[in-house]
């Protein structure tokens, strides 16, 4: 198969941010005291026909239909007076695992949950004017596939002595907090959702801040025992366990290397159930000036500097749809070339044999 730029191939592009740290991710931001919000919130609507809380909404799975029309949502302001929509079960939730932080002396707020599908169509018909269809596919979620629609997704923020923490490099250091806060989560029938090295399942890179409501107790306490992805535990992602060879590199650190595995990861979850086997890291040897160049010429204004290409292993299904493969085949060293700038993150620029 000849070499295909990303944007030939990929049916619809990961949310990323610029971040290496949250590849892939997507976050808002939030804080006030349980008392505070509680009289912040009003109710949106009341659309009472029931949606499914274990509804499963990401990359290939759409929105239900209807299910802005079934929908219960309140608006609350948080600390940094944003404004916030939450499905109601969601916040009545969100309200008692904050209760139950703060007697532990951890402050949270709620940094965004509910975003609609029309505004994430006019968030994509804005970046498309501005920056082109090509920039816009790769940078915005495609609407009606992001968790947020459903306003069971909660991204959290941190306040720390008073100050409220609310970008992800910040928010990141803190693990022995997010520790804590995941320990309490499935109590209150949350999960978290984007679960660190199973950015091919998810689609997303690890996020310590996004949890999902799922309204019931013992299925989320059921999940987070075992480990598993939200898409394992629903079945809607059966393969096994995937094999990472950093190699040996006196040109990138093993982090650097790992944060280009996460970016192929993120682009791999719209392959649907193909069963990812393994990626390693194809040698120093791909990174020539010759490589470099040829990345540039695919993407003429991106000014990379840097270039690694990763070969894979995966399996495909009896039923491969539209993606061009052999179906129920082994697939052997299939190459991905990524790029970046000096002061950027990689990038998958093309992949393929």
């Amino acid at each position: 198969m000849k070499k295909l730029s990303i944007i030939s191939l990929l049916l619809c592009l990961c949310l990323t941010v610029t971040l290496v740290l949250s590849a892939c991710s997507n976050s808002e931001t939030a804080s006030t005291s349980e008392s505070d919000s509680t009289e912040a919130a009003t109710v949106d609507s009341a659309k009472t026909d029931g949606i499914d809380y274990m509804a499963l909404v990401n990359k290939t799975h759409p929105l239900p239909e209807n299910w802005e029309d079934q929908l219960e949502t309140v608006h609350m302001t948080n600390s940094v007076g944003d404004d916030v929509e939450v499905e109601k079960k969601a916040y009545d939730a969100y309200l008692e695992l904050k209760t139950a932080l703060e007697a532990e002396d951890i402050h949270v707020d709620l940094d965004s949950a509910r975003r609609s599908v029309a505004d994430q169509q006019r968030i994509m018909d804005e970046f498309t004017e501005e920056y082109g269809a090509d920039y816009a596919a790769k940078t915005v979620a495609q609407p009606g596939y992001s968790e947020h629609h459903t306003g069971l997704a909660l991204d959290l923020y941190l306040i720390i002595d008073g100050k409220d923490v609310v970008e992800n490099e910040d928010m990141i250091v803190y693990t022995d907090i997010w520790a804590k806060i995941h320990e309490k989560l499935a109590d209150y029938g949350f999960i978290l959702r984007y679960l660190d090295g199973e950015e091919h399942i998810t689609g997303y890179g690890y996020e310590p801040w996004h949890i999902r409501y799922i309204d019931d107790v013992d299925t989320a306490k059921e999940i987070t025992s075992k480990g598993i992805t939200f898409e394992e535990y629903l079945g809607a992602y059966t393969g096994g366990d995937v094999t990472v060879d950093y190699g040996t590199s006196e040109i990138y650190t093993e982090d650097e290397l790992k944060d280009a595995v996460i970016q192929i990861k993120c682009k791999f979850a719209f392959w649907g159930d193909v069963d990812l086997k393994s990626i390693r890291y194809a040698g120093d040897e791909a990174v020539t000036d010759e490589n470099l160049k040829w990345m540039n010429e695919l993407a003429p204004d991106a000014g990379y500097t840097q270039v690694a290409e990763f070969l894979m292993g995966f399996h495909t299904p009896a039923e491969i749809g539209e993606l061009t493969f052999n179906p129920d085949a082994d697939y052997t060293n299939y190459q991905w070339w990524l790029a970046r700038t000096s002061d950027g993150g990689w990038e998958v620029v093309s992949f393929g044999y």
